[in-house]
């Protein structure tokens, strides 16, 4: 098919709108001019990107908003062309008394905070699993309700792994299956903590969690974060104060954000202060399962001597993002009672036709088989962002190449002005996490780099844009 037509624009990258709403916007100018008219046939992405001297996801992300607006219409193995009935004809808007939200910023680069990649996901084997389970079980047995605690040959198998890959010593009783982590985080806050409490927590450190506790009526103290993992002389000096110490939540494996691995001689001291002075250790192991050294270093609740543990993990990085199946498990007597009378309250049971499915999933080695196959993704996505990191940050940031998870924490020489920063690369569709989302009280210095669900191409021009604004 002829597709003779041309997009002529001048890109601007100093302009506060994205390039691909440049593109989108000058196609719409060619449609209303009449230079493009009803049922031509746009050229392929690809003649576009290479015109145009930008990547093809650009061109996708204009032609996917005109397709949105209804400039454009797609027809199957044909192509994309231009819509015979122009949306400004055919839609009247109403006048409404109250403004239109303003539409969610759309971004063709996402450095999030360590989201796993959807694309390699056992999701076909999961949906299988899912039928046959289903198809089994569901009609005779698991229409009616459950434990509360979850399917408990599903919590078996997490034991199993707990004890056997992780040097834990918990049964069945002390273990709750979740939907996805932050609601055990949740139910952890309301069991464990009371109202003006104190919880010391890592900064910078996972905000999210820090609301569960405020919720739950509690104040967090913030501990600052080194080279070896948090800082215990910030531990001792709250102890000291004589405020209610009631717990600390740490994510000693991979830091959250920094990544860092708490070291031998404070996970020691720490569990030596949790005993002596009687606070809960609320440790959440958001990504053991990617490490890429010769093995994961075993969590603090493996101690036996550690008194009081909630220990809180995830299987949705191991499968996929949407799948929302977390766990915790404790030492503490009496708060799996508290937990299974709440859960009751606020979600009577998990979805336990999908916790038989990934049980079905780790009992016939595609999760194992999974997992190996995704380390060895991981590290190489990692090894091309620290090669990226160095061609284009090398003196404007410092950086270490971290031994697991999905992220690198990135410290700027001279630190900028994260809002800025952030409003620029907006500007070009790349988003960011600011650091104050990562920061107990004064703003930290750091951002972390994702690099799990970015390919080596997206990685690149984010680089590039971020490294112009440093």
């Amino acid at each position: 098919m002829l597709r003779p037509w041309k997009l002529e624009i001048q890109l601007n990258d100093k302009s506060g709108k994205a390039v691909y709403l440049q593109i989108a916007d000058a196609i719409v100018a060619d449609i209303q001019s009449g230079r493009l008219k009803g049922g031509t046939a746009l050229p392929g992405s690809r003649a576009m990107a290479h015109g145009l001297g930008v990547n093809r996801n650009t061109i996708v992300e204009a032609l996917n908003v005109l397709l949105n607006e209804e400039w454009l219409v797609s027809r199957e193995r044909k192509g994309t062309f231009v819509a015979d009935v122009l949306p400004v004809i055919r839609k009247s808007r109403p006048v409404s008394a109250f403004p239109a939200p303003a539409p969610a910023p759309h971004y063709h680069i996402s450095f999030d905070d360590g989201h796993p990649d959807s694309k390699i996901a056992p999701i076909a084997e999961l949906a299988r699993a899912y039928r046959q389970i289903f198809q089994r079980k569901a009609k005779w047995q698991l229409m009616g309700y459950g434990s509360e605690l979850g399917d408990s040959g599903f919590r078996h198998a997490i034991v199993q792994m707990l004890n056997q890959k992780r040097g834990m010593q918990v049964n069945e009783q002390q273990l709750c299956i979740t939907r996805g982590s932050q609601m055990a985080m949740y139910l952890t806050a309301q069991c464990l903590l009371e109202k003006d409490s104190c919880v010391m927590v890592e900064n910078p450190g996972y905000q999210p969690a820090w609301k569960a506790f405020r919720h739950a009526g509690a104040r967090v103290l913030p501990v600052r974060v080194d080279a070896e993992g948090l800082v215990i002389a910030d531990v001792e000096a709250h102890l000291r104060s004589g405020q209610p110490i009631r717990a600390l939540y740490t994510t000693p494996h991979h830091q959250y954000p920094t990544t860092v691995t708490l070291s031998l001689q404070r996970r020691l001291e720490l569990i030596r202060l949790s005993n002596q002075h009687g606070f809960t250790i609320i440790e959440d192991d958001y990504d053991n399962e990617f490490h890429f050294g010769y093995r994961p270093v075993l969590p603090l609740s493996s101690y036996g001597e550690l008194k009081r543990f909630v220990y809180i993990g995830t299987m949705s990085k191991v499968v996929a993002p949407a799948l929302r199946i977390g766990y915790l498990a404790s030492n503490l007597p009496g708060l799996m009672e508290k937990v299974s009378d709440l859960r009751k309250i606020i979600d009577v049971q998990g979805d336990a036709i999908m916790e038989q499915a990934v049980l079905q999933l780790i009992s016939d080695g595609t999760i194992k088989r999974h997992l190996k196959k995704a380390t060895q993704y991981y590290k190489s996505r990692c090894e091309t962002a620290v090669a990226l990191l160095h061609k284009h940050l090398r003196h404007k940031a410092t950086f270490s190449p971290p031994d697991g998870g999905l992220a690198i924490w990135i410290v700027p020489v001279k630190p900028p002005d994260w809002r800025k920063v952030s409003e620029k690369l907006q500007a070009q569709g790349i988003r960011i996490i600011t650091p104050d989302v990562y920061s107990c009280g004064k703003t930290i210095n750091g951002l972390r780099l994702s690099y799990g669900s970015v390919s080596g191409e997206q990685m690149e021009e984010g680089l590039k844009a971020l490294a112009a604004l440093l």
